[in-house]
C-alpha cells in the first residue's frame, strides 16, 4: 500500500526558510505528478505547488512564486518543497500528494479544481510567528 509521508514542518520566525520532504513509498514516481497543498484554519485546501513526472513542468500559486521552489528525487520517491521568506500568511497545515491531478493547457500547467490525487499524506504543520 502506498505511503505518503511529509516531514519538516515547524515553527519559524517570518522570514525564515524550511524545507518540506515528502517520500511515497512503494510507488514509481516517474510518471506521478505529485504537489504540496496547504490548508490553514477556516480556509479551503489551496495548491501551493506542483511538479511533472518528469521534472519539467511546475505550478505555483502566485502567493509563493519567487519564494518557494519545488523539486523531486525519483530515485528517492521523495519531493521537496523549500520555503524562503516564510510569512505569518504561510501558517497552515501542509499536505503532500502523490498522483496529482493536473492541467495542461499551452504554458499553463496547474492542478485541478477541485484538488485530486490518487494518494495524500498526513501533512505537517508549519507555523510561521510575526
Amino acid at each position: 500500500q502506498v505511503q505518503v509521508v511529509e516531514s519538516g514542518g515547524g515553527l519559524v520566525q517570518a522570514g525564515g526558510s524550511l524545507r518540506l520532504s515528502c517520500t511515497a513509498s512503494d510507488l514509481t514516481l516517474d510518471h506521478s505528478a505529485m504537489g504540496w497543498f496547504r490548508q490553514a484554519q477556516g480556509k479551503e485546501r489551496e495548491g501551493v505547488s506542483c511538479i511533472s513526472g518528469s521534472g519539467r513542468l511546475t505550478f505555483y500559486a502566485d502567493s509563493v512564486k519567487g519564494r518557494f521552489t519545488i523539486s523531486r528525487d525519483n530515485a528517492k520517491k521523495t519531493v521537496y518543497l523549500q520555503m524562503h521568506s516564510l510569512q505569518p500568511e504561510d501558517t497552515a497545515m501542509y499536505y503532500c500528494a502523490a498522483g496529482v491531478k493536473t492541467e495542461h493547457a499551452g504554458n499553463s500547467y496547474y492542478p485541478a479544481r477541485p484538488a485530486t490525487a490518487d494518494y495524500w499524506g498526513q501533512g505537517t504543520k508549519v507555523t510561521v510567528s510575526s
